[in-house]
């Protein structure tokens, strides 16, 4: 039995399970991940977080490992990561005033803003999410120039062509601006994307309508995942891509199907996120 707790971020829900735990599995180890989060066979997510059992990194209080739904191993989840931080505050007694915790893009440091994790089963961050990669060749995505930013670019796809902005969050996103998401197959389109060659590492997909100067609606086609509710670097992207065209404020507010998170790219060049995690259940996952 693979013991685990279920968690989720604006819909967007992790399963999460310590290293230590994974001795039992016999199939290997991508496989095994995306049955765990098959929503028919397994315990159902978008993802899976392990809590690593070494030694974290200088400067991290924990290490983490996250598996997409296929399977595939990404470096960072920007909701997952924060389950992760409530997951250590209401389950494995973490009391400090910071969590800080080290993802395949870097340590993340996270402050609770609210909820007392010694009476609550939701709680509340402020995440410092790094600085974003702009350059094309550091997002990635190959372009007839190499531009330094990639801002309003022209992509055909299937004889369509769209207009998207590029940035890397640790992980790549493609923002593409909507008037709505009725008149558009996003999802087919989100898919398409993902996979086409001018992105080498694939892409996280996320169409954007603006609101006003304050506020975004996105809806998010995810890496390894699909259509999800919400996505933590995904809000980050989208929001950094609107700053980008000049089309909002440098503090932004995401409207996800699921709920809002706030988004702040700051003078220094930080970007920070603020919104919810909340426990779901504790489960045990039969390895046979």
């Amino acid at each position: 039995m693979i013991t685990f707790h279920k968690f989720e971020a604006l819909g967007n829900d992790f399963l999460i399970v310590r290293e230590e735990e994974l001795t039992e599995l016999q199939a290997p180890l991508e496989s095994s991940m995306a049955r765990l989060c098959d929503r028919h066979f397994g315990a159902g997510a978008d993802g899976v977080e392990v809590l690593l059992a070494g030694p974290p990194p200088e400067g991290a209080d924990f290490a983490i490992r996250l598996h997409n739904a296929d399977g595939g191993e990404t470096p960072i989840s920007g909701n997952g990561t924060r389950c992760v931080a409530a997951w250590l505050y209401l389950v494995a007694g973490w009391d400090r005033p910071s969590v800080r915790i080290a993802t395949g893009a870097g340590i993340k440091e996270l402050f609770p803003v609210s909820g007392d994790h010694r009476q609550t089963e939701r709680m509340v961050f402020r995440a410092a999410m790094g600085t974003p990669r702009l350059a094309a060749a550091e997002i990635p995505v190959i372009l007839p120039q190499q531009l330094e930013q990639v801002i309003d670019q022209p992509l055909s796809i299937d004889g369509e062509t769209v207009r998207f902005t590029a940035t890397s969050m640790g992980n790549p996103h493609c923002s593409i601006f909507v008037d709505d998401f009725e008149s558009l197959d996003w999802r087919r389109l989100g898919a398409r994307i993902e996979v086409d060659s001018r992105f080498p590492a694939r892409t996280n997909v996320e169409f954007v309508r603006v609101l006003d100067r304050g506020m975004i609606e996105v809806r998010f086609w995810e890496r390894g995942c699909g259509e999800t509710l919400a996505s933590g670097t995904g809000s980050c992207g989208a929001a950094i891509a609107a700053m980008l065209n000049q089309r909002t404020d440098r503090t932004v507010i995401v409207r996800t199907v699921a709920g809002e998170l706030k988004v702040e790219w700051l003078p220094d060049g930080t970007v920070w996120q603020t919104g919810e995690a909340r426990v779901v259940y504790r489960g045990e996952w039969s390895v046979g």
